[in-house]
């Protein structure tokens, strides 16, 4: 039994439109190439073929993952949290946290991030798997929390500032 794939109704359009362009273009294409290819005789030494036949292989093995990943997936929507539900200054899954370290090098520092799906990580939008040491940390946690984070260099405490749920 598979475990349930956790995302937010953006990352869950995000695949299902992916799974629909290789399924409705991409594919398409690719297989008109390589029955062009296969009908101009040696297959051997043809390189649309042998391509094609790749790109066509690596097409297949990516829907089959999309379609995966979908069939577990569990969409977790905020939207009473996003209307003032009594639950809005927790933190769960879909969360928009903003929190300051209270010490270390970066002490009074503040960082934005979003509690996501793991197929929805970007770390550079500041997007972290609900899985992630930090994420587990924060749950639960409420608006103005203290918890204790491990990092690479020891355990680091950190202050909750502001939760949002966009």
């Amino acid at each position: 039994m598979e475990e349930k794939n956790y995302i937010t109704p953006t990352g869950h359009e995000r695949i299902k439109a992916e799974l629909l362009q290789l399924l409705n273009l991409d594919r398409p294409e690719v297989v008109k190439v390589v029955h062009w290819a296969a009908s101009n005789g040696d297959r051997s030494e043809n390189g649309d073929y042998i391509y094609g036949k790749k790109r066509l292989r690596e097409i297949d093995r990516r829907i089959r993952f999309l379609n995966k990943r979908l069939e577990f997936a569990v969409v977790v929507d905020n939207l009473a949290r996003k209307n003032g539900d009594a639950d809005a200054e927790q933190v769960f899954f879909g969360a928009t946290v903003t929190y300051s370290s209270l010490e270390g090098p970066d002490a009074g520092k503040e960082t934005v991030i979003t509690i996501v799906g793991v197929d929805e990580v970007d770390l550079e939008k500041g997007h972290v798997s609900w899985v992630s040491p930090i994420a587990k940390a924060l749950i639960k946690a409420k608006l103005g929390d203290c918890v204790s984070i491990q990092t690479p260099t020891g355990p680091c405490e950190i202050e909750i500032l502001d939760v949002q749920y966009l």
